[in-house]
């Protein structure tokens, strides 16, 4: 199993795409698998049994932002909604990774636990989800990636990107600088962590990636 993290735009579906790709010319199933605590299957599953109908415009999106921002103002609403996010990506990491691969699927996670904790941090920061009991029991059940690959661009470069991409909802210049800053340290505290420099060419990072997993 290996894993991307990195800032919207910096082209980790592109090499999750080509990576993807390699796997298949070489006769091997693989699965790619997004998932950021909160949006997993089963908390869609759980989210869709709550609405009425779809929403889809900009105005009724916002309406749905600031409705869920004033739920998540209730301690015991927030509570649920992070235990039930964690107790999700304890059966997607720690269960259903194993599975498919003991039927030999090569799995690509798009984003991981460390990018699922950032967001909690950000969006929650006075609930210090590392000190949950659950929070430690995801880390310890949880299939560890043979390859983390985080690739960073500059914060305007990033803008720029989901621009180009059309991105919906668009993380904040204030809010990406955190997260770069944070993904740095990631970087240099773990070894086993490989940084990929976004900026670089496609073909340069994928060429850096092959090699990484000897493919």
């Amino acid at each position: 199993m290996i894993a991307f993290s990195g800032l919207d735009g910096a082209g980790k579906s592109t090499q999750i795409d080509l990576v993807a790709e390699k796997y298949r010319s070489a006769g091997s199933k693989s699965l790619i698998l997004w998932a950021r605590g909160g949006y997993t299957p089963g908390m869609k599953f759980i989210k869709n049994l709550f609405k009425i109908s779809k929403q889809t415009s900009k105005k009724e999106n916002n309406k749905r932002a600031d409705s869920r921002e004033k739920s998540f103002s209730n301690p015991i609403i927030r509570k649920v909604w992070l235990t039930l996010s964690i107790l999700d990506l304890i059966l997607l990491y720690g269960f259903y990774i194993r599975i498919k691969e003991v039927f030999g699927v090569k799995i690509i996670c798009d984003r991981f636990i460390y990018d699922t904790l950032l967001d909690f941090e950000l969006n929650f920061p006075n609930e210090k989800i590392k000190n949950w009991i659950l929070w430690k029991l995801l880390i310890f059940i949880s299939v560890k990636p043979d390859k983390h690959f985080v690739i960073t661009i500059p914060v305007s470069e990033s803008q720029v990107r989901s621009k180009l991409k059309n991105e919906p909802f668009p993380d904040s210049k204030e809010v990406l600088e955190s997260r770069l800053k944070d993904y740095m340290k990631y970087v240099a505290s773990d070894k086993k962590v490989i940084h990929l420099d976004g900026t670089n060419k496609i073909d340069a990072i994928h060429s850096i990636i092959v090699k990484e997993l000897n493919l």
